[in-house]
């Protein structure tokens, strides 16, 4: 997840892409759904317990790497300086960059959830009272256009949770690339990416003891009954998430327990025992590998910190 999960995730869509993203998805011979769609206000509230269960080390492990070096992070910040946070969430991991900054321009959160963008705006109002918050609903993997009166000021991104690990490494560079244009003129992005690691340990991050994260994914089939009156028999569906080795990625699925015909509106899908809906990708990097895919973004990686145990990075991307 986004990391898919520390995702605060892709864009919560309309019911008409809703639709028509399932119903492409579900007609390919290898089923898949996209990730943006587990996080309606069910999804969003699982992967926040998510963030918090044993298993699942990213959230933890960054909100560690923050709170050890965020005024490192944060030189050169002043009163001009505009925070833009790509895939905000609840923007617990901004308020610890927050709370070390002397003075900041605006905080500009974008995110899928207006609910999650609201709650966020309700709590920083609390804490931070003085603060500038322009909240933006929109997709922030499509072209962000920012208030007009900070398009010019200096910007600091902000992108934590390894969510570019939700993307293949092809769209993440132009993912990449699209966040250096919205941020410049001199453009610079603290983004958090997970590193390779035992797959045993990536594997049960994604497939914790408590069913949490299975409740996460099949509640993508929930929302497909919910919204688009769809048939899904939940019970005849788990989770599962395996290692690729060859991609360098967790992948997550939805497994079909029988051979059952599955109705979302009109339509209908046959599925064979065993067959998958493929539901998401967590793609993982060493700290080579991402310096190399943020260059060819137009990036230099000029400082990294990590933790003591090698498990997760966060970078400081420039723009020369």
């Amino acid at each position: 997840m986004a990391e898919a999960r520390e995702r605060a995730a892709p864009f919560q869509a309309p019911g008409d892409d809703f639709a028509a993203a399932v119903l492409s998805g579900l007609s390919r011979p290898h089923k898949s759904l996209p990730c943006r769609f587990l996080y309606d206000a069910v999804g969003s509230a699982l992967f926040e317990e998510i963030t918090g269960l044993p298993e699942y080390y990213p959230t933890r492990t960054e909100i560690g790497i923050l709170e050890a070096h965020a005024p490192e992070m944060l030189q050169g910040v002043g009163d001009e300086t505009v925070l833009v946070e790509f895939g905000s969430g609840s923007s617990v991991k901004t308020e610890i960059l927050l709370g070390a900054v002397g003075g900041l321009g605006a905080y500009i959160p974008i995110d899928i959830s207006q609910s999650a963008l609201a709650d966020a705006q309700a709590r920083l109002r609390v804490r931070f009272p003085k603060l500038d918050v322009r909240l933006i609903a929109a997709d922030f993997s499509a072209p962000i256009a920012l208030p007009a009166d900070v398009a010019q000021r200096r910007k600091l991104g902000f992108f934590p949770g390894s969510t570019i690990g939700n993307f293949p490494p092809m769209e993440a560079t132009r993912l990449l690339a699209a966040m250096r244009e919205t941020l410049s003129p001199d453009a610079r992005l603290v983004i958090g990416v997970d590193l390779k690691k035992d797959p045993r340990r990536l594997v049960r991050a994604y497939d914790d003891a408590a069913g949490v994260t299975a409740a996460f994914n099949l509640n993508l089939l929930a929302r497909i009954n919910r919204e688009l009156a769809g048939g899904f028999d939940l019970d005849a569906f788990r989770h599962a998430a395996t290692y690729n080795p060859v991609d360098g990625r967790v992948e997550m699925h939805l497994v079909s327990l029988k051979d059952q015909l599955v109705s979302v509106g009109e339509a209908q899908f046959r599925f064979r025992a065993g067959e998958t809906i493929h539901t998401e990708n967590a793609y993982k990097y060493s700290i080579p590998q991402f310096r190399e895919m943020a260059q060819s973004a137009g990036w230099t990686s000029r400082r990294v910190w990590s933790d003591g145990s090698g498990l997760f990075s966060v970078h400081e991307l420039v723009a020369p």
